[in-house]
Formats: structure tokens, C-alpha cells, sequence
């Protein structure tokens, strides 16, 4: 019984998280990809489900190498953004770009898993994982498959670390929404942390929205769109392959 409620739980998940009426293809054809460092040769690569440092805790199926891949089309919009924010005085990190599907039926597994909590302090201490699912923060589908979507934060050439973003990349809550504490609209500081469910509520400072509004502007003036729960995620407004999923791995392009 518990296997079957599953199941119609997945389904509806699959309705939720995917394009209605959509024809999904799958695809192993790696010729309109490129390797993001052969077209942005200053982006630093930290790619995270190569490791265990990711929200499973372990190397996530599909990644061989790490290494980050890109349609063709996104790789040179990411360029524009790389050779922006470098006269800003910062580099590109990036965290995630393709993801092959292998790797989302990975996630899928692990949330199924509800006995396995090995990184929820570091990536989700305020939500029970039961929740995952509902609250869409594993989905059968992921938009990185498709090829032309990036997580990815900026280093500072001047303090040689991270840009504080008051945040760490796969913050399973409301901390990570780009309008938490603000607007990321017209880029203005509001303090308003009444959607941390942590008590004492967490919060980011106006220096920390501000350095989110950076990567954010940024990303936009070279054809990229937000995603609206995640500070750290965009992808190209005009991606070449809006319906398909692609299956082939994570390693270097030959």
C-alpha cells in the first residue's frame, strides 16, 4: 500500500513539476553542448554532486567528472556574464549547469528514502523531508536537463572568497528566494524575514540582498531568467531544447 501511495504521489508531482501537454524527449546527443570552461575560461568550477558535499551526501549517478557542460547557446550568454561581472571585479562560480536525468532519478530516490537525513543539518535543518516532494524542492524533472540552466554564485577577485550571499547553494527554505528580505525586483532592502520557519527567524543583511542582486542583474542583461525560489538558478530565456531531457553524463566533451 505504501509503495502504490507513492506511486500516485509521484504522478502528481510529475503533473506539478513538468509542462502540461508537453512532449518530453529524451535525448543522448551531445553535439550542441560544450564544456563551460572552454568557452569561459575564468569560471571556477565547484561542482558539488561530483562530491559529497550536496544535500545527498553522496556522488549523485551521472557525474564522472567535474566538470560542467552547457548547450552552446547558454555557454555564450554565460560568457557575456563572466566578462560583466569581471570588470565588476568578480569570476564566475559555478556549482551545477547540465544534469543528466540519471542524476534527478537520483534525488528521487533519496527523498523516497524519508529514514535518510544524513545532510539535513547543513541543507534542510528546518524541514521535516517528508515535505521535499509537496513543496517541489525535488521534482521528477529538472530544467537543468534540458541543457541551459546554471547554479552558480561570484567570487571576489579582491578578498579571494565567495561573495557573502547570506546563503549557501541547495538551502532547502524560504532563506533561499531571491525576495527574501527584499525585492529582488527593484533590488531594494526590506528585512522582511517573517517566511523563515527557523526560530530565532533567520535573516540576511542588505549587504548579502544586495550581493544577490548583483549575480541576479547581471544574469539578466545576457538573456537569462530567475527561478523564483532559488537565488543561485537561471536559465536562458530563449533555451534551444525547451522539451527535451537529455541523458548522456556529466564528464569532459571529446
Amino acid at each position: 500500500m505504501k509503495n502504490i501511495l507513492y506511486l500516485l504521489t509521484l504522478c502528481l508531482f510529475m503533473q506539478s513539476c513538468s509542462k502540461k501537454n508537453t512532449k518530453i524527449c529524451i535525448e543522448e546527443d551531445t553535439s550542441q553542448f560544450v564544456t563551460i570552461t572552454d568557452v569561459v575560461p575564468d569560471a571556477i568550477l565547484e561542482i558539488r554532486y561530483y562530491g559529497t558535499y550536496n544535500f545527498v551526501g553522496s556522488r549523485i549517478d551521472g557525474y564522472e567528472e567535474p566538470t560542467a557542460l552547457l548547450t552552446k547557446q547558454a555557454a555564450d550568454s554565460l560568457k557575456a556574464v563572466s566578462d560583466d561581472v569581471k570588470a565588476q571585479g568578480y569570476r564566475l562560480k559555478i556549482y551545477d549547469a547540465y544534469r543528466p536525468q540519471k542524476g534527478v532519478d537520483h534525488f528521487v530516490r533519496w527523498a523516497e528514502d524519508i529514514n535518510d537525513t544524513l545532510m539535513k543539518p547543513y541543507f534542510y535543518p528546518d524541514l521535516d523531508k517528508s515535505v521535499l516532494f509537496p513543496q517541489e524542492y525535488i521534482c521528477l524533472k529538472s530544467g537543468h536537463t534540458r541543457g541551459s540552466t546554471v547554479d552558480l554564485t561570484l567570487f571576489d577577485m579582491n578578498t579571494e572568497k565567495e561573495l557573502d550571499m547570506g546563503g549557501t547553494f541547495d538551502w532547502f527554505g524560504p532563506e533561499s528566494h531571491p525576495d527574501f528580505c527584499g525585492n529582488p525586483e527593484t533590488g531594494e532592502y526590506t528585512g522582511d524575514n517573517s517566511k523563515s520557519p527557523a526560530e530565532p527567524k533567520r535573516s540576511i543583511t542588505p549587504e548579502q540582498f544586495q550581493n544577490r542582486m548583483i549575480l541576479r542583474q547581471a544574469m539578466l542583461r545576457h538573456g537569462f531568467k530567475p527561478f523564483d525560489t532559488e537565488w543561485w538558478h537561471f536559465t536562458l530565456k530563449d533555451e534551444p531544447f525547451p522539451d527535451t531531457y537529455f541523458t548522456f553524463p556529466v564528464k569532459q566533451l571529446k
